[in-house]
């Protein structure tokens, strides 16, 4: 199967953290668990010439085939550089590889299960970035996932590790467990009551980070933000992940808390806001991708607080993803150009929201 085949198979696909399915998935649309890995004696990536990155590359790749075999996990491959800019930009708005992976050097691959809730990148930052995604709230699970997940690796490579600095990362944030824990949070309720800062100047002070869509770097599109710990040197997972569940079901409860001000104290400007958003979607011709999100942002509140009978959560989910660049494009099996992507977003609006 090509590579262009296999993504197209991807597409195919229903992407499980959109499942909302989980925990609080009103609020907490997924969790994630990432591991940082590299390989013992080996240059860290961003030093390796592409012929050494090509040899690791294979190296790891053959550990996943036989961790896949022996887990019955089925992994689509990828080398990085193989695929076009659409396709990898189509990655990156499922959230399968990071921003980095844009632009990936020769020996860049990616390795992901068919429901693209396990997968593997190899040779971003470091020779393996190992992650796990579920639908709602759910890191502890997620945890059990990905321990045994890296057990298995290791059984076939040897990681770089310190017995004082623990694993050891291109990045010193990521030094120690090598862990990024993090939840996206739909905060809708927090930013129109003008609460969301005094909750993200909290949350750092306690060692989180507040990051947007597609991580870090990224703006807050349609209300979504990733929070994680910062650093991972000096703790064991086990305490950091009690405290960003510990401030995760705080913010929800602040969330919610701002929700229920809203439709007992500001009811009419609630409506409106939902209204306006469900108006535009349903009948614009013309609306970019940050506008579809923001909308898609108030429809998805109105629809968690029960204001609609037939637009339904898994509609604003599938949304949230075909409203995007490489979505679109896919969707209407041709590449647009920039300015046809306003208005061919607009009519895939328009017919989903016809009928309603």
């Amino acid at each position: 199967m090509t590579p262009e085949q296999q993504i197209n198979e991807l597409f195919k696909q229903k992407v499980c953290w959109l499942s909302d399915s989980g925990p609080e998935d009103d609020i907490a649309i997924s969790s994630r668990i990432r591991f940082a890995r590299n390989l013992q004696n080996e240059m860290f990536p961003l030093r390796a010439k592409d012929s050494v990155l090509c040899g690791i590359r294979d190296e790891i790749m053959a550990a996943i085939r036989s961790v896949g075999k022996a887990r019955r996990i089925r992994f689509c491959e990828f080398n990085m550089d193989e695929l076009s800019a659409l396709d990898r930009q189509f990655l990156l708005e499922r959230h399968l590889i990071s921003r980095e992976f844009l632009n990936p050097r020769h020996g860049a691959a990616l390795a992901t299960s068919r429901e693209q809730g396990t997968f593997i990148m190899v040779n971003e930052e470091d020779h393996l970035r190992i992650q796990v995604l579920a639908p709602g709230f759910q890191l502890k699970k997620l945890q059990e996932r990905i321990d045994k997940l890296d057990d298995q690796l290791s059984e076939h490579l040897s990681f770089a590790f310190d017995s004082k600095l623990g694993y050891l990362t291109s990045c010193p944030s990521n030094l120690g467990t090598g862990m990024r824990a993090s939840v996206m949070l739909h905060l809708p309720g927090l930013v129109l009551t003008e609460q969301i800062q005094p909750v993200l100047q909290g949350i750092s002070k306690l060692g989180l980070a507040a990051r947007g869509f597609f991580g870090e770097g990224s703006n807050n599109l349609g209300n979504l933000f990733q929070i994680s710990n910062q650093s991972s040197l000096g703790e064991s997972e086990k305490t950091i992940l009690e405290r960003i569940n510990t401030v995760i079901s705080q913010i929800i409860l602040h969330e919610k808390k701002a929700r229920a001000t809203l439709l007992a104290g500001k009811r009419e400007f609630l409506l409106n806001h939902v209204s306006r958003a469900y108006g535009l979607l349903k009948h614009s011709y013309l609306i970019s991708g940050d506008e579809a999100l923001a909308a898609l942002s108030a429809l998805r509140l109105g629809v968690d607080m029960k204001m609609f009978r037939s637009v339904d959560i898994h509609t604003v989910n599938d949304l949230f993803l075909r409203v995007q660049t490489a979505h679109l494009q896919k969707y209407s099996e041709r590449e647009l150009e920039q300015g046809e992507r306003d208005a061919v977003r607009a009519t895939v609006l328009r017919q989903y929201f016809q009928d309603f």
